[in-house]
């Protein structure tokens, strides 16, 4: 549902803009860790008083990947550690947090921490980060008087038809509820050795894994993160040998391995990469080489995880899988 009333708040005079509107004044793109970044939260606390809103939803959570495009390099835990109960893994897709840490959160994004996302109370408010310092606002309600004190603080509120960073779906998703019917396909494709790995996707661009049994396929589920993205692959491989003869002689693959210890990492590589790579998995119990680009990235199975009544209230999709292209 898009909101009536959106607005691009920053501190660029459009009075500064070419033809092209294109900034051209004198401020700095990056956050100055003071006032300017003190306004923008200011006016968000003025737009959420406006609308009534103390509580906000974390929709569609993510953090910096291999490639991180910040002006400002990611802190430790992506600055989440002490905000978040429970710190990253408190950051998940309908986590609903105070006022005061969602105005945290928009701290964290306007300085390029690693982390983002959406913030919003569904048909009220909505907050989006963008580049450069820009701020996007949705609201129910015309909010003049956050609109006035948005101005009072130095800022520029610009009226839009909709904000470039609302929610859309991916083409090729696919809609499926990680319900009792996943899990039972799960447990016989485990059951007759085809699969033995599931990739928790917790929020985009960051994974947990975990090699399943059939005795410990339903602790697992129980301790998955709330509306995570699931995929199945084929279970992990001790011919460490075999497992390095397929890297590839460039590009980028992932390496999943289970140490010593029974821990398993992960990490996306390319050629440059492939020494270090291959000694870690050589130092391994077992191991597997993924592929990484979306064409060749196909799981066997794949799902959402539903909320606990069973509703799948996640609006990402889970990827195609083996089991979509059969069919």
């Amino acid at each position: 549902m898009r909101l009536p009333y959106v607005c691009r708040v920053s501190k660029y005079d459009p009075a500064d803009r070419d033809v092209h509107g294109h900034y051209t004044g004198v401020e700095d793109t990056i956050s100055d860790h003071g006032e300017a970044e003190a306004a923008c939260l200011q006016a968000v606390q003025a737009f959420a008083a406006d609308t009534g809103i103390d509580r906000l939803s974390v929709r569609e959570p993510q953090v910096a990947s291999l490639v991180h495009f910040g002006v400002e390099p990611p802190l430790d835990d992506f600055g989440l550690g002490t905000l978040l109960p429970g710190g990253l893994a408190g950051f998940h897709d309908g986590a609903e947090v105070p006022l005061d840490v969602a105005l945290e959160l928009v701290r964290l994004m306007l300085r390029d921490s690693g982390a983002w996302c959406r913030l919003e109370v569904e048909g009220a408010l909505a907050v989006h980060v963008g580049w450069d310092q820009y701020l996007y606002v949705g609201s129910s309600r015309p909010c003049h008087a956050a609109l006035a004190r948005t101005r009072e603080l130095g800022l520029f509120p610009e009226c839009l038809d909709v904000s470039p960073y609302d929610f859309e779906p991916e083409d090729d998703g696919v809609l499926r509820p990680g319900d009792d019917d996943f899990w039972a396909d799960l447990h016989r494709a485990v059951a007759c050795g085809r699969a033995g790995l599931l990739e928790e996707i917790y929020v985009q661009n960051a994974s947990r894994w975990h090699r399943l049994t059939r005795d410990t396929i339903d602790t697992v589920r129980a301790e998955l993160a709330p509306r995570a993205r699931l995929a199945v692959w084929p279970d992990l491989s001790s011919d460490i040998n075999a497992i390095l003869n397929t890297l590839p002689a460039e590009g980028l693959v992932e390496g999943v391995w289970q140490d010593k210890e029974g821990q398993i990492h992960s990490v996306v590589a390319d050629e440059d990469d492939f020494p270090e790579l291959s000694a870690r998995i050589s130092d391994a119990d077992a191991a597997a080489i993924l592929p990484v680009y979306a064409d060749e990235r196909i799981p066997l199975l794949s799902a959402v995880m539903p909320d606990r009544d069973g509703v799948v209230r996640a609006r990402w999709q889970a990827e195609q899988s083996l089991s979509d292209l059969a069919k």
